[in-house]
């Protein structure tokens, strides 16, 4: 940017929040130039702090005045380039908006502001007997959960964040401050708003605050551990558990290196075989253990290896923590190497057919990595690596992807589950939704953003 305009729009922004928050430092910058992706770092010009909506507001009316572009800013958790800003200019940082604004507790709602973690959220909610259930695993802010529909190893019972979403207050491009939806559980008036801008990557507006769908905090539960010969066998159980009609709250599957990596951490020791881990809710004891009696059997006519059931409460948490800390465990091993991270998700019916497909890629690519997912609601990850200094292996990395992306979508999947579309999805996203989808994606960007500045080069 232009040293000129850079002093008036400092200026500018400093009358508006302060000079404390607004900042043009080599270190601010570089904290807000990437994300957890493998995409590229791009500095942004300035970084702000707001502290209101109304502050929000102004910047975003500087910015679309002077057609600056304003990227949005969470945890930095992303995971495809979706806070990256391409273009520099503006990053707008949500972290002094971080406040629980009301607990309705007899609605099961709360309203926060788009800057609060949501694992922080949670331990308050915990107070009220309540919880929100998406869990992306990283401690993500609640607005760029909003911003990405981020999903988790809840899904499968609760939803993603899409599910988990009733009103939203959005600053559009312009400035304008408008709400949608509202706390009602029944909502049939006009456009749904609300599930446009969820999911829409900071394309279309930022949010400003949040209306949230909780759940009670389960009083009865227990975790399963089952492991399986082979990947495409712990697959095959997936379906036969969901086809059973069981309804477990969490069900991930592992391949034998993803728990191999996991047994890295002291606190885990489980069969280094392809494993399905599961978590079940109930309102009874009795119950639970009734589906767990079930989910046994549909183990064992898939081959299950080794069962165990009904583990404590320290042992639970122990299991998820190893399974959260898989991405950290394996960047820690891969210090210096490339990496693509896959986020397919395909029908319930067909996760047998990708996962089996997609294990076999490693070996026929000779390709170093793990195979993981959100194995309950059909979306399956890997992380593939390679050597940095080595332009085949790049080449190899991403004929790995484009081949799973490929068979997700003839599966009638898609290319992205959870994670957006952010840089490394856009190539993939005409094959999945057509031209003329795309043509109405984009012509929606125009009327919400017809100078190009929120998040702009992101979904479409």
């Amino acid at each position: 940017m232009e040293a000129t305009i850079l002093a008036q729009l400092t200026n500018a922004l400093q009358q508006i929040v302060g000079a404390e928050h607004v900042s043009s430092a080599d270190s601010d910058r570089n904290l807000h130039a990437k994300d957890q992706s493998s995409h590229a770092a791009h500095l942004p010009d300035l970084v702000v702090w707001p502290e209101t909506t109304a502050q929000v507001s102004q910047i975003a009316r500087l910015a679309n005045e002077n057609q600056v572009a304003i990227t949005g800013w969470g945890a930095g958790s992303s995971l495809e380039g979706n806070t990256i800003p391409l273009r520099g200019g503006i990053v707008i940082d949500f972290g002094r908006m971080n406040r629980i604004l009301a607990v309705h507790q007899n609605d099961f709602q709360v309203t926060v502001q788009p800057g609060i973690f949501y694992k922080d959220m949670n331990k308050t909610l915990a107070q009220y007997g309540l919880f929100f259930a998406p869990d992306p695993g990283a401690n993500a802010s609640v607005g760029g959960m909003v911003a990405n529909n981020a999903a988790g190893t809840r899904t499968v019972r609760y939803g993603a964040t899409r599910d988990n979403i009733m009103a939203l207050e959005v600053v559009l491009a312009n400035g304008e401050v408008i709400r949608t939806g509202s706390r009602s559980v029944k909502q049939s008036a006009g456009y749904d708003l609300t599930h446009l801008f969820t999911g829409s990557e900071g394309t279309l507006g930022l949010i400003t605050e949040a209306t949230l769908k909780l759940h009670p905090l389960p009083e009865h539960f227990s975790a399963v551990v089952a492991a399986f010969a082979s990947t495409p066998a712990a697959a095959e159980a997936v379906y036969g558990i969901i086809g059973s009609g069981l309804n477990p709250a969490a069900l991930e599957l592992l391949d034998a290196d993803s728990v191999r990596y996991m047994n890295t951490l002291e606190s885990v020791d489980l069969p280094e075989r392809p494993l399905l881990l599961m978590e079940f809710h109930g309102a009874s004891a009795a119950t639970i253990t009734a589906e767990l009696e079930l989910v046994r059997q549909v183990c064992d006519d898939c081959g299950c290896t080794y069962f165990e059931a009904g583990v404590g409460r320290d042992e639970r948490d122990r299991l998820w923590e190893g399974r959260h800390k898989l991405g950290e465990i394996l960047f820690r091993i891969y210090p210096d190497s490339i990496y693509l991270i896959t986020d397919v998700a395909v029908p319930i019916s067909q996760y047998p057919v990708l996962a089996a497909y997609t294990n076999s890629l490693f070996a026929e690519l000779h390709v170093k990595g793990a195979l993981f997912g959100h194995a309950g609601d059909g979306n399956l990850h890997t992380v593939a690596f390679g050597r940095k200094d080595d332009a085949a292996q790049q080449v190899v990395l991403q004929t790995f992807n484009d081949r799973v992306v490929q068979k997700a979508l003839a599966l009638g999947g898609t290319c992205t589950g959870e994670h957006g579309v952010g840089i490394g999805k856009q190539k993939y996203m005409v094959y999945e939704h057509g031209e003329g989808a795309i043509a109405v994606m984009s012509s929606i960007k125009r009327l919400f953003d017809p100078n190009n500045i929120l998040n702009p080069g992101k979904v479409v």
